[in-house]
């Protein structure tokens, strides 16, 4: 059986590098009925069939087009990506990506509030290995780990500890970036979202109450 979705990557993809030629609001409201047909609606679907296979009580969210520029010198009106996020109830992340430029596939937390991180950083030299073990085995298999924000570790990790790298991160996320030919996205994802569990639970004991 195909993919229900094998059309969403090529489709976005067209749309959203037409977009970046065009970004105005004018092209887009004549457009809108199209973003709706082969982006929005496809979208939305694939939402909740992977909220489905997550688990219960799992939030999604697509990401408006409109960009906020209120506070932004740049005041072209639309991003040029289209953007998924699942959340479970114990908080892990997962999201998707499509632009002009990429193909992707992740999981983690985006970011870490205050109370969260205080947590992670207590924990990081009890927990952290265990973690460090299931980043390094999907690092292995091809995926990408995000940046670290801080240039030194904080306390009480010291430079040159194994566990340097988690403790300068006031986030943590991996990549699975793929081909723009990718056709099977149902399946494909399902896979990325079921390589990760192990790191999401062993991120989670880190963060959680």
């Amino acid at each position: 059986m195909s993919d229900p979705f094998d059309q969403l990557i090529p489709e976005a993809r067209t749309f959203l590098a037409e977009l970046a030629a065009n970004n105005s609001r004018d092209w887009f409201t004549a457009q809108k009925l199209r973003y709706e047909a082969e982006l929005k609606r496809p979208a939305e679907m694939l939402l909740d069939q992977l909220a489905a296979r997550l688990g219960p009580g799992t939030a999604t969210k697509l990401f408006r087009p409109q960009r906020d520029v209120r506070f932004s010198r740049d005041k072209t009106p639309y991003h040029t990506h289209l953007h998924l996020l699942w959340t479970t109830p114990e908080g892990a992340q997962y999201f998707f990506g499509v632009s002009p430029d990429y193909v992707t596939a992740g999981g983690g937390r985006m970011g870490f509030d205050a109370k969260t991180l205080t947590r992670y950083r207590k924990r990081l030299a009890r927990l952290g290995p265990a973690l460090l073990t299931e980043i390094e085995t999907l690092v292995g298999q091809g995926a990408r780990l995000s940046e670290p924000e801080l240039k030194r570790p904080a306390p009480p990790i010291a430079p040159g500890d194994p566990l340097a790298d988690l403790a300068r991160r006031k986030s943590l996320t991996l990549w699975f970036d793929h081909d723009a030919g990718l056709t099977d996205v149902l399946a494909q994802l399902s896979s990325d979202f079921d390589r990760l569990t192990p790191f999401q639970a062993a991120l989670s004991a880190l963060l959680a109450d």
